[in-house]
This record gives structure tokens, C-alpha cells and sequence, in this order.
């Protein structure tokens, strides 16, 4: 006998509810996965992680794994990409009090929270470079790691919209984007091995100090 609308709709209407528990069910089952690779990959690095040691801290076996994530390198890139989400976010919102200011100051609170992302949370800088030996990638498909890299390169489009929004030529705002990251992952290098003592220096105040030497150089 086929179903009235009625007996659909009352279907539907458990359906729902029960879609809806499986897919926070099945949410909470992969932050999980990737809260236990997180220690892992920062406690024992990239290559000495393994997919059994992320499965044993997130309580499953090996195999449960496989339901969201076909390897080690595909829970690392979800890592980063959330690390680059919320780097994201930090940037975006970064103008606040300074939203009605000049362009100058703006500029100086977007490249100020890129950098502050990164100085108050080490680790998701560590996770930013565990795949790269000297410059070449490593461990990634060419799909992910343009996909990282695209995210990352969102993180810094404020800022160079800044830049052009001053008066540079995209390709100038571009070359002055790329140096303000330089700067900043350097400073930040020196600051969290501790190298910046050697020169007894502030990462901060010199990232600052370029800023300040940048704004004089802007027409």
C-alpha cells in the first residue's frame, strides 16, 4: 500500500532529528580525532606520528579513523586549515577601533593582528611549517596544498587591499604584502626559539618599527 503525505511528513519529521544527532554525532567524533592529532603531531612532529598513536589517544582503533580521514597528512591539513580559519577571523576583525581612522591605521591593525595571531599561539605557527623541509613541501597532495595555500593567502588580502586602497599598484601592494609576512613569521621564529636574546631585541617592537618605517614610505 502506498504511503500517504501524511505518513511521509511523520517520517520526515523523526527522519530529521535523527539526521541531525548523527551529523553532530559525527561532528563531535571528528573534532575528537583532531583535538588527539593535535598532541600528537606536537608532541612526536609529522613524521613521527602515526595514525594507531592519534587513534589510541582519541579512543577508537585505527580503523574508525578511515571514516574521516584516509591519512595522517588529511588530518594535518584539516588541522591547519582551521589554524588558517581562525587566522582568518583575527584579521577580518581586526580594524575595531580603528574602523574610522585613516587607511594607515588600518593597515597597522591588520598587520598587527596577523602578527599577534601567531605570537600568542606558537603552536599553530609550529603547524604551519611541519611539512616543509627547507622549501619543499612535503607529505601533501598538490589539491590540499594548494588549497592551504589559498586560505593562507586569504588570510592576507586585507592587507594588501590596504595596501592598494594607499595608492600601490597591485603588484607593488603585492611585493609589500609578501614582505610584512616575512617580517612578521622572522620575528616570530626569532621570538618563540628564543634567538631574538641573542640580539637582545622585541619581535614586537621591531615588527612595529617596520610598520612605522613602511607608513613613511607609502606616499
Amino acid at each position: 500500500m502506498a504511503k500517504s503525505s501524511q505518513d511521509s511528513s511523520k517520517e520526515n519529521a523523526h527522519a530529521t532529528p535523527r539526521a541531525l544527532r548523527e551529523t553532530t554525532l559525527n561532528e563531535a567524533r571528528r573534532a575528537l580525532i583532531l583535538d588527539a592529532a593535535r598532541s600528537v603531531f606536537f608532541e612526536l612532529g609529522l613524521e613521527g606520528a602515526s595514525l594507531r598513536e592519534i587513534a589510541k589517544r582519541a579512543g577508537y582503533s585505527p580503523g574508525a579513523i578511515y571514516n574521516y580521514f584516509n591519512n595522517r597528512e588529511e588530518i594535518y591539513a584539516a588541522l591547519l586549515s582551521e589554524s588558517l580559519e581562525r587566522l582568518k577571523e583575527a584579521v577580518d576583525n581586526a580594524d575595531g577601533d580603528a574602523a574610522e581612522q585613516a587607511a594607515p591605521a588600518l593597515l597597522r591593525a591588520r598587520a598587527m593582528a596577523f602578527f599577534r595571531f601567531y605570537q600568542d599561539n606558537p603552536q599553530d605557527m609550529d603547524l604551519g611549517f611541519y611539512l616543509f623541509n627547507g622549501a619543499q613541501p612535503r607529505g601533501l597532495t598538490p589539491q590540499l596544498n594548494q588549497q592551504l595555500n589559498d586560505q593562507l593567502q586569504a588570510t592576507l588580502l586585507p592587507i594588501q587591499e590596504m595596501l592598494i586602497n594607499l595608492g600601490l599598484k597591485e603588484a607593488d601592494a603585492v611585493a609589500e604584502t609578501t614582505a610584512i609576512f616575512a617580517h612578521a613569521v622572522g620575528l616570530l621564529m626569532l621570538h618563540h626559539t628564543k634567538r631574538i636574546r641573542l640580539f637582545k631585541q622585541d619581535a614586537q617592537a621591531l615588527f612595529e618599527r617596520y610598520l612605522d618605517f613602511l607608513a613613511r614610505r607609502i606616499p
